[in-house]
């Protein structure tokens, strides 16, 4: 009981709200507009690099914390985020492989748990669908 206790439930509302809006403009765009799901993925992360980049995004993510960072949008900001920060260590060549090195440790559970599906999962290939 101790835990439920010290939960921010605010917290965990904003944290809903925004990522269910962010995902709810996701679905918008997949079913008024003929973009496909790749070109939303790039607008998103593309998005969230240009908010990043400006500070704005950082205020979104102080509201309503993984809420704003788990979406697509978030990647997008920790990719302008690292990229910012590594180029103020290391020059010009930061923006280069700031946003790579910053977003590393996402990069590697995804590859990860990639090969481990395709290890230990039973997947389906288009024949077994069809």
């Amino acid at each position: 009981m101790e835990f439920f206790s010290s939960v921010d439930w605010m917290q965990m509302l904003r944290c809903f709200v925004v990522g269910g809006l962010i995902c709810i403009i996701g679905q918008i765009l997949i079913d008024k507009t003929k973009l496909t799901p790749a070109r939303i993925l790039v607008i998103f992360v593309t998005t969230g690099a240009v908010l990043g980049g400006l500070g704005i995004y950082q205020h979104l993510v102080d509201f309503a914390g993984c809420g704003a960072t788990v979406p697509l949008t978030g990647f997008g900001n920790n990719l302008a985020k690292g990229a910012i920060e590594e180029v103020t260590k290391s020059g010009f060549i930061g923006a280069f492989i700031g946003g790579t090195k910053a977003a590393a440790g996402g990069i590697a559970a995804a590859i990860f748990f990639r090969i481990f599906s395709l290890t230990y999962l039973e997947t389906k290939n288009e024949e077994t669908i069809n």
